[in-house]
């Protein structure tokens, strides 16, 4: 592989602003897949990851596509996402499965489960270095580039239109998107420089804390709370929350201490019987870190936390929610789904411009 721009590229970051802002910015929906840099020469393709290593084993169909449809020789940044299987909206879980060490269930994942590329940014064609040139430019060379090119391949919607943003904002959520990017339109590409701006959704919720596991610092420390929410009686695992300073943490495993119980009468009981292997969610695995402790310790499901969260996959919340305040006069049952925002319907094939 020879290109103008070689790997490994770090890609060029965001930093999280609370409205969209205007101005000489170009705006595009915000996926919510794996971010991804593809360089082709030829017959040489490179998944490039956000932390640089090589994606190519985990979606052989995406590099036979790229291999079929790209230009000869390019550098484009993009995202890795997973339609439903409905393929109406992002399915962001699913998609963390195709992260699997085992060949054989990567081929059948393939087929299975095939994963689409929204490119967005254009850093090498040809022979010319591209990262220079203002985004403007970079985008209207993308748009040429692949014009007319089928899925799985999709150029990613941009207008310079504050308000069409904001109407995407608040549509493309319904098909599982994750907020804004606004990008300068005179900007150069700035690998692993937060340049751009990223307006995501941002909600609350009360939930019930079930339990912890220990932090890596030791085990006097908490690594993260375990949080449910209740579905009539029965209390579901919803997710996690984690970012605490290390004292706060020590300080919460001293104060969760006369909450611990066992799993008799515990909502997750069932659990004690897979501790060291499953979180309270079925079937979930640790497929980053394979034979990691993934055990916890039961608490009286008695105190109440409000979390900041950003969307739902299906009963659960998409990403690790992060802690806002203790509730102490919130009562744990009224701690249900009725609580939380949903998202109006949209259709995925509609924010790629039409159905495949």
């Amino acid at each position: 592989m020879k290109l103008p721009v070689m790997p490994p590229v770090l890609p060029m970051l965001a930093k999280s602003v609370p409205t969209i802002p205007t101005g000489e910015l170009g705006y595009e929906p915000k996926f919510d897949g794996f971010r991804a840099i593809v360089f082709r020469d030829g017959n040489d393709i490179e998944i490039g990851s956000r932390n640089t290593k090589s994606m190519n084993r985990y979606f052989p169909e995406l590099v036979e596509a790229f291999t079929a449809l790209l230009p000869p020789r390019c550098v484009i940044d993009g995202e890795i996402v997973l339609p439903d299987a409905a393929g109406v909206r992002l399915d962001f879980e699913a998609l963390q499965q195709r992260i699997h060490p085992a060949a054989s269930r990567v081929k059948m994942l393939a087929e299975t489960t095939p994963a689409r590329f929204v490119a967005f940014d254009l850093l090498a064609l040809g022979d010319e270095d591209l990262t220079q040139r203002p985004y403007a430019e970079r985008r209207a060379l993308l748009a040429e580039a692949l014009a007319g090119v089928p899925a799985p391949i999709h150029l990613t919607p941009s207008t310079d239109d504050p308000e069409v943003a904001t109407r995407w904002f608040s549509q493309f959520e319904g098909a599982g998107l994750d907020g804004v990017m606004a990008k300068p339109l005179s900007g150069s590409y700035q690998p692993d420089k937060r340049t751009m701006f990223k307006i995501k959704h941002a909600r609350t919720a009360d939930c019930v804390v079930a339990g912890y596991r220990t932090h890596k610092s030791g085990p006097d420390a908490i690594g993260s709370l375990l949080l449910g929410l209740y579905a009539e009686d029965k209390l579901i695992s919803v997710g996690v929350i984690g970012a605490f300073p290390l004292a706060r943490r020590k300080e919460l495993f001293a104060e969760l201490q006369e909450f611990i119980t066992d799993f008799d009468g515990h909502p997750w009981a069932w659990a004690e019987q897979e501790a060291g292997t499953r979180t309270p969610r079925e079937a979930e695995g640790s497929r980053w870190a394979a034979g990691k402790d993934l055990s916890f310790t039961p608490l009286r499901p008695e105190l109440v936390v409000e979390v900041r969260y950003e969307h739902m996959e299906g009963i659960r919340f998409r990403h690790t929610a992060q802690f806002s305040r203790w509730r102490p006069d919130r009562e744990p049952h009224s701690c249900t789904y009725e609580q939380l925002e949903e998202p109006v319907s949209f259709d995925l094939a509609d924010v790629f411009g039409g159905r495949p």
